[in-house]
């Protein structure tokens, strides 16, 4: 496996600029998340170091060595789509044997048999590997498609939302199957999802994309409890961050515009009175959607709690975040 180092990479689509100078470095073996929302950059990213797109300033290097000219074939990295791409006329066998008998790898028939088994069993698509792919549901032919990936061994595995159309159920069993793969290979797998469960639980590193730019790049731990920004902040974290101006409560630094209290950072039972809009029963949490001063707090509490709509609860922030005026994180 390899490192991959994007290296001041910018990319502009005509007035649009994809990618704004941005400096990563994706470690040898480890699991890298990106987290944006639409246009953040996530695929575009993929796309740099896959190939398919090419820089217009700085580089991409992989294990070392630079990128710049090579094609998606020179480049030994393999790359699954949000929408599954496969051979329509080949079966779901056919389809997962194809990477494996091409003339770079040539991998003998008695380990594509093994390989193609192995990975089928864990997509669980075994009894589908004599079907053709026209005849698969929508999450068959992803699971394929991620399939088709995982037969290699490539220097680097790039996903771009590879679980989006599979249901809870798969998408929850393939998050642990996946991270487990990563983890058995010492993989480097570079991953795109809006999915922030997906991010806490399989990444080594979490990359947060802004409009091209990244805006900050750590351990999933990290990026939750010291985010660099409001922004950051809101990528990680179920129920999302509260953000408030700062002056309601007491104590905020000088210069702070809002605070950001995270679930955990709300400590109930005494300080400020609210008020209990609803109650959500999630079986081993239960949230609580709460009007303080006409703003609106989501926070979690005991699962068997007896509170219902109409009650008053007190509050008080417990080592909260501070924001300044453009939403840069206080010190």
């Amino acid at each position: 496996m390899a490192e991959v180092i994007l290296n001041n990479v910018s990319k502009r689509f005509g007035p649009d600029t994809a990618l704004d100078d941005v400096n990563m470095t994706v470690p040898d073996g480890s699991f890298v998340v990106l987290l944006g929302p639409t246009g953040a950059g996530k695929t575009t990213t993929l796309r740099m170091v896959s190939g398919l797109d090419a820089p217009d300033t700085g580089e991409v290097s992989i294990g070392g060595r630079t990128m710049a000219g090579l094609t998606p074939a020179q480049r030994d990295v393999a790359m699954v789509f949000q929408q599954y791409s496969l051979y329509p006329h080949l079966t779901v066998r056919e389809n997962l044997e194809f990477p494996l008998k091409s003339p770079i790898l040539r991998t003998p028939k008695a380990e594509i048999d093994r390989k193609v088994g192995e990975v089928a069993e864990v997509l669980q698509i075994s009894h589908k590997l004599d079907n053709k792919a026209t005849a698969l549901s929508g999450g068959e032919m992803q699971r394929v498609s991620i399939g088709r990936a995982l037969v290699r061994n490539p220097s680097v595995y790039l996903m771009d939302e590879p679980l989006s159309s599979l249901d809870a159920k798969l998408r929850s069993d393939l998050r642990i199957e996946l991270k487990n793969i990563q983890a058995n290979l010492g993989a480097t797998l570079l991953y795109v999802t809006h999915d922030q469960i997906e991010a806490m639980t399989m990444a080594t590193h979490v990359g947060v994309l802004d409009k091209g730019r990244l805006v900050q790049f750590g351990t999933p731990r990290e990026i939750y409890e010291d985010p660099v920004s409001i922004y950051a902040a809101s990528r990680l974290g179920q129920p999302r961050i509260n953000v408030l101006p700062a002056d309601v409560f007491a104590g905020a630094p000088q210069g702070a515009a809002f605070i950001g209290l995270r679930p955990e950072q709300i400590r109930q039972g005494d300080g400020q009175e609210c008020f209990v809009e609803r109650v959500e029963h999630l079986g081993d949490q239960t949230r609580l959607h709460l009007k303080f001063r006409a703003h609106d707090l989501i926070t979690v509490t005991d699962a068997h709690t007896t509170l219902t709509h109409g009650d008053i609860v007190k509050i008080q922030p417990a080592n909260p975040f501070y924001f300044d005026a453009i939403g840069a994180r206080l010190a």
